[in-house]
């Protein structure tokens, strides 16, 4: 019997598990602990089935030949619990990777970030940023405290969509964020160390993203935070200066 007989090949429980199991081994060769990989790992899968539910979601659904609109109508209530269906496993998973005790946090709630949060809110910072500028010598050491005062103005579940959300707002604001660099970034005639310091690195991207969503409570973190009022002046300035 050939493969096409065999109707659609989909990776079955144990294979899944396999390949989840293999893909923590090799993370862990890598220097990567469990409890870090195993959140990666649950974000691809939530990201996978809300993708999925989205597609399918958007997808024009129409029942097949015309067997009138009874059977028309029962056949689209049913797509409509699967997509119900899918919509609340792609939930439990999402919720299993960001309340790993399996409860929903608190409305609000907004616990310090954690390394797995800060390296992939780097990891989406960085092309976005090299699109409006180059790499820049100023390499600040506080670059963590940054991300993790930016990411303290959110949820939990806020910051599992931060790097969608980041691109979507380089997108919205492009032409205004290219003057920016342009006039106090790498390139351009400001020192770069001063109030402009920030715009010498990938975090001013974030840091201005939250000055338009949530600047209130970005004043109250990077206060918290200690981080130098200069720099959140300096970028609140260029950002209000280039509207």
């Amino acid at each position: 019997m050939s493969t096409a007989d065999e109707g659609r090949q989909w990776p079955d429980e144990a294979s899944l598990d396999n390949a989840r199991a293999t893909l923590l081994q090799l993370l862990a060769r890598a220097g990567v602990p469990s409890g870090d990989a195993r959140e990666l790992i649950g974000l691809v899968e939530a990201g996978a089935l809300a993708l999925a539910h989205e597609e399918l979601s958007a997808a024009g659904r129409t029942a097949p030949g015309d067997k009138g609109e009874e059977y028309e109508a029962g056949r689209l209530d049913g797509a409509d619990d699967v997509l119900e269906g899918l919509g609340d496993i792609a939930e439990r998973t999402l919720l299993l990777v960001v309340s790993p005790d399996g409860q929903r946090s608190a409305p609000g709630e907004r616990p310090r970030a954690g390394r797995v949060e800060v390296e992939q809110t780097r990891v989406a910072l960085t092309p976005l940023y090299l699109s409006f500028t180059a790499v820049s010598e100023l390499d600040p050491e506080v670059t963590e405290e940054v991300l993790v005062a930016v990411l303290a103005t959110m949820t939990l579940r806020q910051r599992a969509g931060y790097a969608g959300r980041l691109t979507r707002f380089t997108g919205t604001h492009r032409a205004r964020l290219e003057r920016l660099f342009a006039q106090f970034g790498p390139g351009s005639a400001i020192a770069v160390h001063g109030r402009y310091s920030l715009l010498h690195s990938a975090t001013s991207i974030a840091v201005l993203e939250r000055l338009a969503a949530a600047p209130q409570e970005l004043r109250l973190e990077w206060d918290a935070a200690e981080l130098p009022p200069a720099w959140l002046d300096g970028l609140t300035a260029a950002w209000t200066a280039g509207g």
